[in-house]
């Protein structure tokens, strides 16, 4: 509900203008995260830090991390000084990129307070702390550069893209990190795709036609404005300006034909 709710308390609470199509936007991205969260598989249960550890030692995620990280540099040191306050994406994309280690360590301390609530020596394990500072660094990093982003761009638009790539990048690293991939059906794999298009449709709604002046009550005014059809002028006496010049001044005088 954070897309919709951001969406509507921007509007009435900092007068930020969001009309017909941006609302059905909203809509359409949570409709289809939702139909991606339904169609993604059970991920595979991890219940010791050694475990978790193991995963995160993959090469598979070891490279994906490696990219996510160049990606997060790259952004923060280059793109964001010289397009942040242009292009809305870049803020975002470091929020995003940055929330992938972010959820994969809220995991990992989960696991680690169920197991020291079991009496596990959790505390000993170094893994629990390169947890808490990867997930303090992550979230730091995050709430400075949404920050910028809202201190920027409007409410209205920040929230709906920042929750499509932040969903998009979660469930990546959550396929990459725990194989969900390999128990996806089919059926699962169509819903997945057909949900990620649903919420591509609907940040474009949002953000695309952001200017338009369009609501439930001038609907009807609108459409019939599209509607209307040219007005025709009588053929019998047709009024043709003839000017051999591309602009003609003001004091010149002007030829005029008239056909009757």
């Amino acid at each position: 509900f954070s897309v919709p709710c951001s969406a509507i308390l921007s509007s009435y609470l900092l007068g930020e203008r969001l009309n017909l199509l941006g609302k059905l936007g909203c809509m359409l991205s949570l409709v289809g995260s939702t139909v991606m969260v339904i169609h993604a598989p059970e991920e595979e249960e991890v219940t010791t830090l050694d475990e978790m550890l193991s995963k995160l030692k993959e090469p598979g995620f070891l490279a994906y991390a490696a990219i996510l990280l160049a990606v997060c540099f790259l952004s923060i040191f280059y793109l964001a000084p010289h397009y942040g306050q242009s292009n809305i994406l870049i803020y975002l994309t470091i929020c995003s990129v940055i929330g992938a280690f972010s959820v994969s360590s809220v995991k990992g301390l989960g696991i680690a307070i169920k197991g020291f609530f079991a009496g596990q020596p959790v505390l000993q394990h170094p893994l629990t702390w390169i947890l808490v500072i990867t997930l303090v660094a992550s979230i730091t990093t995050q709430i400075n550069y949404l920050n910028k982003s809202l201190d920027i761009f409007n409410t209205s638009l920040v929230f709906p893209i920042y929750y499509v790539l932040f969903t998009t990048i979660v469930i990546t690293t959550s396929i990459i990190l725990f194989k969900e991939w390999v128990a996806m059906t089919v059926v699962d794999i169509i819903g997945t795709v057909c949900g990620f298009l649903t919420i591509i449709l609907g940040v474009f709604l949002l953000h695309a036609f952001k200017d338009l002046d369009v609501s439930l009550g001038n609907l009807p005014q609108v459409l019939q404005n599209e509607q209307q059809e040219p007005v025709t002028r009588d053929d019998k006496n047709i009024l043709i300006e003839v000017d051999n010049s591309s602009i003609a001044p003001e004091d010149k005088p002007k030829v005029f034909t008239i056909y009757t």
